[in-house]
């Protein structure tokens, strides 16, 4: 692991510190299933670290070739991964089918599109780097199933696993099997989690003394979903790959047993909230979507801020020395941005846009903003800078504009105009970000009572309320 030392020997030099010696730890002593797919959150809990922390390390850690990025596309009930993309430049806009709950789930970024990591191969090889050689249950948990799913400890899983799966092969390209297989009085599910084909058997009626048959045959990776009637009893399955690869094809009993063994879910990393994260957008600047790529965000807070007095201190001044003090404004505001989960998209002249995950973040920042400032102006006796810091959350776009990821719609308008109500010093917040209870426990702990206003805003057709945090 030489090579590794010396990686990790830079990403120390970029990473938390203690976040770097977990995940070192994780590479040496870790299990082959915990570098497959590493959930951030997940990490973070377990070692009793920021979840921050971990993320920008983790991005780090991919940048310098560490582990290796990837975003997938999940189903909304089961959470396994339909599609796995190593930038998220490759996911497609339209819905993915799940041919095991024979449901389309569309690739929405709060929830149904992932970021996961796993450890790269020079720094240590694990078996999921040869994902043919796995196990049927070690492929469905390290490859098919996300990193929301919450599987039960290892004995209950065997268990479950157990009533939950009557059968399951491994079938080489070329090779064909006969199963004998004696069918309960309940709904069946032949999947291979390979390929992603799935058979429904709908089992019902009177059992039956006669053999039943029936025959699948797996040619291709593109996810085929069938379904047959049958009855309770006996049944030839005769299975057959024709394709070049390995498939593992598993009869489930879609029954309790089955919603215990992957019904469980724990948090995940979002692309959303990895698009709001300050270190990603530092080091991904360029290129995370493609020109003519747009992907759903369903909730995300935009917070806009102004800059006062800047023109007055220019002339005041002189450029050099305002210029210093703007650049110092723009780092303060990063900082708190980082600081509560969120980043900043870009500045506008004096002006900054920036996303966080929920309102409360957003809030939380626009008053440590405002703090900020009052601060820098202390610092600097005779200068006068104040903000004027607009929010509003909804749905948007993410897209890629001038070259770098960005977002559009109306959300992102309103939020812009809320900011232009705004005088020095003030915030102005829409309902959509106040009305929640983390929003009004951050206003009662400063004493702040919001002022409600009801405004026409430009280019927006109706009056919206909105409250002005003096």
């Amino acid at each position: 692991m030489r090579d590794g030392e010396a990686l990790v020997g830079a990403l120390r030099q970029a990473g938390d510190p203690a976040a770097v010696h977990a995940l070192d730890h994780l590479f040496r002593h870790g299990a082959d299933h915990e570098l497959a797919r590493i959930n951030a959150l997940a990490l973070a809990q377990a070692c009793g670290l920021g979840e921050d922390a971990v993320v920008g390390t983790l991005l780090h850690a991919a940048r310098l070739g560490l582990v290796e990025m990837s975003w997938n596309v999940l189903c909304a009930s089961c959470g396994g991964v339909l599609n796995a993309n190593p930038s998220l430049r490759s996911v497609r806009g339209e819905p993915y089918r799940c041919a095991f709950c024979a449901l389309d789930t569309e690739p929405v970024l709060d929830d149904t599109v992932e970021v996961s990591f796993a450890v790269s191969p020079r720094i240590r090889r694990i078996a999921a780097h040869d994902p043919a050689s796995l196990p049927f249950w070690d492929y469905c948990r390290q490859v098919f199933f996300g990193t929301g799913v919450a599987f039960p400890e290892a004995e209950a899983f065997a268990d479950l696993a157990r009533t939950a799966l009557l059968d399951a092969v491994a079938l080489q390209p070329g090779e064909r099997l006969i199963l004998a297989l004696r069918l309960p009085a309940e709904p069946l599910i032949v999947f291979d989690p390979v390929t992603h084909a799935a058979q429904l058997l709908d089992v019902a009626g009177e059992p039956t003394a006669e053999r039943q048959d029936l025959a699948l045959v797996y040619d291709g990776p593109r996810p085929a979903v069938g379904r047959t009637a049958l009855r309770p009893g006996a049944l030839r399955l005769t299975l057959e790959n024709r394709g070049s690869e390995r498939v593992l094809p598993g009869i489930f009993v879609a029954g309790e047993a089955l919603n215990r063994l992957i019904g469980g879910r724990r948090a995940f990393l979002t692309a959303k909230r990895l698009l709001s994260n300050q270190t990603f957008r530092d080091i991904y600047r360029t290129e995370t979507l493609a020109i003519d790529q747009r992907l759903k965000i369903l909730s995300l807070t935009f917070l806009f801020t102004d800059l006062t007095g800047s023109t007055d201190l220019y002339e005041r001044v002189g450029d050099l020395v305002a210029y210093d003090l703007v650049r110092a404004h723009f780092q303060r505001l990063t900082d708190v941005a980082a600081a509560h989960g969120g980043a900043v998209v870009k500045t506008i002249g004096d002006a900054v846009m920036a996303t966080f995950p929920t309102p409360e973040q957003g809030l939380a920042a626009a008053l440590a903003m405002r703090a900020a400032m009052r601060r820098l102006n202390a610092e600097r006796p005779g200068e006068d800078l104040a903000l004027k810091i607009g929010l509003h959350e909804g749905p948007c776009l993410a897209v890629q504009l001038n070259d770098r990821q960005d977002y559009f719609g109306q959300t992102v308008n309103i939020a812009a105009r809320v900011q232009t109500l705004a005088a020095s010093g003030t915030i102005f917040a829409t309902g959509p970000v106040l009305g929640r209870e983390a929003a009004a426990q951050l206003l009662a702990r400063d004493g702040l009572d919001p002022r409600p206003h009801a405004c026409t805003l430009k280019g927006i057709g109706s009056r919206i309320p909105v409250f002005e945090l003096a």
